[in-house]
């Protein structure tokens, strides 16, 4: 790819039926595998039961631009990263989509340790729930960084909706206070007012127009979002690691891992381990978010297909 892309890992979490879903939707413009709720029993479910994955990119802030190239940095020596500054470099956000009921709290967790800032969504007809308390104590061991999304703004009246934004926002500001958070950022929005239903989500490309158009603050967030980030410390040393929460193959091709780099980085025809099979296999290819890439660091989310590989053996690990 001719740009470089700084790959920030956003989590999405809050109470069971705050609107993540449906917000990931509104913010994204590219899905993965594992987006939306596409599994079966999601649907059968009417609920978030796994990690979901989406993203968009855009211009990087100066405040984020790295000043050397971390991928070339320990590769071509210490020339090789001094030309990043004057590249031209990509944000792009993705979004980690966690499950919001406590009996998936597992899986919460496992989504909260890769997130660089994280994303408390709340009901605004609700206010702080259960697991929206649960989900601010994850957040507080895992990450720096909050922004307050008050969900839902579309159900008030427009004639009342303002009183009712702030109040709220005093309530959550108090819950706060504290927190390692208490100077939070909190922005109004409505990821989907056409459908509040997050049941609908089976799109198979891009956001859809309607959900673009008829969404309330996403743009607001997104900037927030950009402006509460802290350029994060990306290191292609050491051992890699990868946190891999999906497997799966395709046919004529191999078997995709994909997940999220924890340490150090991969490239294509490296050799990597699983540990908890003792195999070791070579990659035959990579992509982060449908694009063909050869070599990725810590942070970055990437899908890394091998061979002769059976994807039951495993369905989450390292």
């Amino acid at each position: 790819m001719s740009s470089k892309v700084l790959n920030i890992n956003v989590g999405l979490l809050g109470h069971i039926d705050s609107g993540k879903t449906s917000l990931a939707k509104a913010l994204s413009t590219t899905q993965s595998t594992s987006c939306y709720d596409k599994s079966p029993q999601s649907r059968e479910r009417g609920i978030t039961i796994d990690l979901g994955f989406s993203s968009v990119r855009m211009s990087c802030p100066k405040h984020l631009m790295p000043e050397t190239d971390p991928l070339a940095a320990g590769v071509g020596g210490t020339d090789a990263g001094q030309s990043a500054a004057t590249s031209d470099w990509t944000l792009q956000m993705t979004f980690v989509d966690c499950p919001g009921h406590s009996s998936l709290i597992k899986t919460i967790v496992g989504g909260a340790q890769i997130i660089d800032i994280m994303v408390l969504v709340v009901d605004v007809m609700k206010g702080v729930q259960t697991q929206t308390a649960e989900c601010l104590v994850i957040g507080a061991i895992t990450c720096d960084k909050l922004v307050v999304a008050l969900n839902k703004v579309d159900l008030i009246p427009e004639n009342k909706r303002e009183i009712a934004v702030e109040k709220m926002s005093k309530r959550i500001a108090k819950t706060l206070e504290n927190t390692r958070f208490k100077s939070a950022p909190i922005i109004a929005v409505a990821a989907h007012p056409t459908d509040q239903n997050e049941d609908n989500a089976d799109t198979a490309g891009s956001v859809e127009s309607d959900v673009i158009s008829d969404a309330i603050g996403i743009e607001a967030l997104l900037n927030t979002i950009c402006q509460q980030i802290s350029y994060p410390k990306r290191s292609p040393n050491g051992e890699l690691i990868l946190s891999v929460d999906h497997c799966f193959s395709i046919r004529g091709s191999g078997t995709v891992l994909t997940g999220t780099i924890i340490q150090g980085s991969i490239a294509v025809n490296d050799n990597i381990e699983i540990p908890s099979l003792k195999t070791i296999k070579k990659v035959k290819s990579m992509q982060m978010f449908h694009q063909k890439i050869d070599r990725a660091i810590q942070g970055d989310r990437v899908g890394v297909c091998v061979t002769q590989f059976d994807p039951k053996l495993l369905e989450r690990g390292v």
